[in-house]
């Protein structure tokens, strides 16, 4: 089946028709077209010189905030107290470390410098928001996403030190529940986000709960 190349019109293709998860490719990355995919099930990940690539994976990765698995050792490091949580206060020093870190085998960062500009701007409008970790006045880790409501999409963390990452994430589902919050989207699969509680659905499953969500 060939790829679905997008035009300056607004509109992608229906997400059951993606191919291996790729829904299209092409377009950019305005803040219009960034909340229309999103609400659509589907995000942006590509690499530098490569089109943009837009994506709806089957299955999905997701948590639902009462079933987060906080293990032993982290309830140690939180109850230390030597980590401070805050949310918002430093979207783009967060999204410029998540670029920087390097990731187990990956050569580089999907983190584009056209991306880093995109979703600072969906920060600046609201959309986009950020958990940022500090040990002392110093960012040691952090994660940020877009946020859809009763849904958040989850792009990217970082740790500078260890477990810095895991309590930006525990931090935000709790106080994500407490707001209401009903899926975590992860995305795709990953062993980190296993240990957490994270699980697969199918898309259909998934596009239902957007499909029941208030949207921002």
């Amino acid at each position: 089946m060939p790829i679905y190349r997008l035009t300056d019109d607004l509109i992608f293709p229906p997400v059951d028709g993606a191919e291996d998860g790729i829904v299209a490719v092409g377009g950019d990355l305005l803040p219009e077209r960034l909340m229309i995919a999103y609400r659509s099930g589907i995000f942006p990940w590509y690499s530098e010189g490569e089109p943009i690539i837009w994506w709806s994976p089957d299955p999905r990765f997701v948590l639902f905030p009462e079933k987060l698995h906080i293990p032993k050792s982290m309830r140690r490091v939180l109850n230390k107290g030597e980590l401070r949580v805050t949310l918002n206060e430093d979207f783009e020093q967060v999204i410029a470390q998540c670029k920087k870190v390097p990731r187990q085998g990956q050569e580089g960062t999907w983190i584009t410098d056209e991306m880093e500009l995109a979703y600072i701007r969906l920060h600046e409008l609201g959309y986009a928001k950020s958990v940022e970790v500090w040990k002392e006045d110093e960012l040691v880790g952090g994660m940020y996403g877009v946020d859809l409501g009763n849904i958040f999409c989850g792009e990217s963390m970082f740790s500078n030190v260890s477990n810095a990452s895991k309590v930006a994430l525990i931090y935000f589902i709790q106080d994500f529940a407490k707001r209401g919050g009903k899926l975590f989207d992860c995305q795709v699969h990953s062993d980190h986000m296993v240990t957490m509680g994270a699980e697969e659905v199918n898309r259909e499953e998934f596009l239902g709960y957007l499909n029941q969500n208030p949207s921002a």
